[in-house]
Formats: structure tokens, C-alpha cells, sequence
């Protein structure tokens, strides 16, 4: 039987005296789903997001990804973790302005302590995939920002990651640029990739991904797959 990508049990995560931001959620996504989180603001979307990176701790339940029993490690442990074994994309990119578009590339990997020649090989094979091998030595202020959303997932990619999260991945785009990022997503997750995107936009969500999960209130209250699933992730 294939070990889950993710696996919650029973996580709950409550901030000071106020309600629940999560509730008991369960949830388990196998290697090649591609799985939207919808839910309005306050939700607890973005809570289920940080607990699946390791960016916070749940107050009950546990968080198993790729293995790893994220509830339990330290935050040395989650920081080696979030490099190794997942890829995470932002609404506002996160690129590093005073480096190259190969170097922000490279960065992952040279945390992890690969060397600079292999580093750059693994770049150089993400960013012409990705179609945008011409602006390799660019720095990312020069760049639309559907570009550097591509290099945000070549970024997230280069240690090839069990588990892509993207946060609303076109939250900051114009429609065009939104649909080339939607449309890299499908292409990544028809070769294997394991994705979960975290949104507000159904449309987003219907055109990316074989599953819905929604969220109100801090629990899961819908969950949906709406085609079959790539058999194993590419690695």
C-alpha cells in the first residue's frame, strides 16, 4: 500500500483565548493528488497550510508528511525539513532582489549543502522546463510577475520536493499571467507532482487541481475529488 504524502489526524491548533483557527481536522493525500484548500478568510486554510510546513505546531493530533512526523520536530528539524522534502510557493513570490534568477534557483540547494556545479546543473534543467532559461542571469525586479512565479516554482522544485504547497500561487497575478501559472501547475502534476494549493478562487481551484477541500470555521467541511489521480509521484 502507498504511504500517504500527508496525513493529519485529529489536529486542532487554537490561538490565545478566541475560537478554534482548527478543529479536529483529518486529511490524507496520496502521492500524485493535486488537492485545493478553499475557504474564505479565517477559515483556518492558512493554519492547515503552516501545520503541514512545519511553520507551527498543532495543539492536538499529529502531521505526517513524506514520512516525517512534522508535529514533533524542533525548529531546526522543520527548517531542514521544509528544504528537503517540501516546495512552497507564495502569493507575493519571496524571490531575493539582490540575486540572478539562477542564483534564487540555486538557493534551496545550496542550504542543503550541494555543490555549486550540481546546484547549477539542476537550475539550469528547471528553468528552460519552465521557459524561462533566457532570463537565467536577469534579477527578479526585471522580470512580469508570471515570470517570477516561474521562478518561484523552479525555486520550490530544485530539491525535487515530495509535497508543492502553493499559497494563492495568483493571488498577485493579472488573469493572463494566472492562467500560464494555472496551467503550470496541471502540466507539474500530470508528470507526478504532488500538489496542494491553498485559495479562495474556485477557479483556480477547478482548473489545477482533481480535488477540493473546504474549509469553514476551522473545520473540513467538504471534500471532493473529481477525477482519477496520477499513480505515483515523480521524485
Amino acid at each position: 500500500m502507498t504511504m500517504p504524502v500527508i496525513e493529519l489526524r485529529e489536529v486542532s491548533r487554537r490561538y490565545d483565548d478566541g475560537p478554534p483557527a482548527l478543529h479536529e481536522a483529518s486529511l490524507t493525500v496520496q502521492p500524485g493528488e493535486a488537492v485545493a484548500i478553499l475557504g474564505p478568510s479565517g477559515s483556518g486554510k492558512s493554519t492547515l497550510l503552516n501545520l503541514i510546513a512545519g511553520l507551527d505546531r498543532p495543539d492536538a493530533g499529529t502531521v505526517t508528511v513524506d514520512g516525517v512526523r512534522v508535529d514533533r520536530l524542533g525548529e531546526a528539524g522543520a527548517a531542514l525539513y521544509r528544504r528537503s522534502r517540501i516546495g512552497m510557493v507564495f502569493q507575493f513570490f519571496n524571490l531575493l532582489d539582490d540575486l540572478t534568477v539562477t542564483d534564487n534557483v540555486e538557493l534551496p540547494a545550496r542550504l542543503t549543502g550541494v555543490a555549486r556545479g550540481e546546484a547549477g546543473r539542476r537550475a539550469a534543467e528547471l528553468l528552460e522546463v519552465l521557459g524561462i532559461d533566457r532570463h537565467a542571469r536577469a534579477y527578479p525586479g526585471r522580470l512580469s510577475g508570471g515570470e517570477r512565479q516561474r521562478v518561484a516554482v523552479a525555486r520550490a522544485l530544485m530539491n525535487r520536493p515530495a509535497l508543492l504547497l502553493a499559497d494563492e500561487p495568483t493571488g498577485a497575478l493579472d488573469t493572463a499571467a494566472g492562467q500560464d501559472v494555472s496551467e503550470l501547475l496541471t502540466g507539474l502534476n500530470a508528470e507526478g507532482q504532488t500538489i496542494v494549493v491553498v485559495t479562495h478562487d474556485l477557479a483556480l481551484a477547478r482548473s489545477c487541481t482533481n480535488r477540493t477541500v473546504r474549509i469553514a470555521d476551522g473545520r473540513i467541511t467538504e471534500d471532493v475529488r473529481s477525477q482519477a489521480v496520477a499513480p505515483e509521484a515523480v521524485r
